[in-house]
């Protein structure tokens, strides 16, 4: 299943390439098709950042960032700065997933940011690792649990990879989550444990095209690879070459000159 929006590509899966060059390496991602990115450090240099997307032809699906505290209100103006309108929660320590009440003190402080961002014409979202799976309460997952108690407006993007690593059968996750999901990280691996290198998707174990005809209302398939063996940037391209040839994606064409 496709979206209505283009392929994107999470920064962090080439934040080593990056750092030699990011120009070259965004215009390269540009070539492989996909049509927007997911920045994770917005509060550097986000002007440059934006001038270097914007010359490479990528859209922003959302940041990672946490809009809390001082940096609130300078993460707001990043993600608006760089055409993002999703501020995406990327972590919380796991010790708030252990029980129901640390799972309730951080849906009262998510829905929070969320009226904050909401100020800003801005929409919040949490992203998962494992260990909101992985960690049960009344025996349902602590992500569930999480979902149950945000308000209505506060989306999440859920990591397939680290809820299969985390225990779940991951269609049926999506299943229950239901309208509430409308990001869906997609990476590919052996589905072993948290410390395994990915490969390019659709090389792996993880069901891919179920979990993505799981999950229609998602609204943005983003590919990362946290950590891979091979080559990063040819996993990169893989990924989206393996998704376009399964009816899965719809690369765009790159820019002239990108």
């Amino acid at each position: 299943m496709t979206t209505a929006n283009p392929p994107a590509l999470q920064l962090y899966t080439v934040r080593e390439q990056l750092a030699g060059g990011r120009k070259d390496v965004l215009a390269r991602i540009a070539s492989f098709g996909y049509g927007a990115v997911e920045p994770f450090d917005v509060l550097s240099d986000t002007a440059a950042l934006h001038a270097d997307l914007s010359a490479a032809g990528l859209r922003v699906s959302s940041v990672h960032a946490t809009p809390s505290g001082e940096q609130a209100e300078a993460v707001a103006d990043a993600t608006a700065l760089l055409g993002g309108d999703t501020i995406i929660v990327p972590h919380m320590p796991p010790a708030r997933f252990a029980d129901a009440d640390g799972v309730q003190a951080l849906a009262r402080e998510l829905n929070e940011m969320a009226r904050r961002a909401a100020g800003r014409g801005l929409r919040l979202g949490y992203h998962n690792h494992d260990f909101e799976l992985s960690s049960l309460i009344g025996g349902r997952p602590a992500l569930e649990v999480l979902a149950d108690a945000l308000d209505d407006g506060v989306i999440l993007e859920v990591d397939t990879y680290w809820a299969a690593v985390g225990g779940q059968d991951v269609p049926a996750l999506l299943g229950r989550l239901g309208e509430r999901v409308r990001y869906l990280h997609v990476k590919d691996g052996p589905v072993v444990n948290r410390d395994d290198s990915m490969v390019a998707v659709g090389s792996g174990r993880m069901p891919v095209a179920e979990i993505l005809a799981a999950s229609p209302s998602a609204e943005w398939h983003v590919v990362e690879l946290d950590r891979c063996a091979t080559d990063m940037m040819t996993a990169v391209g893989d990924s989206l070459a393996w998704l376009a040839a399964q009816g899965l994606a719809q690369p765009v064409a790159a820019p002239r000159g990108a």
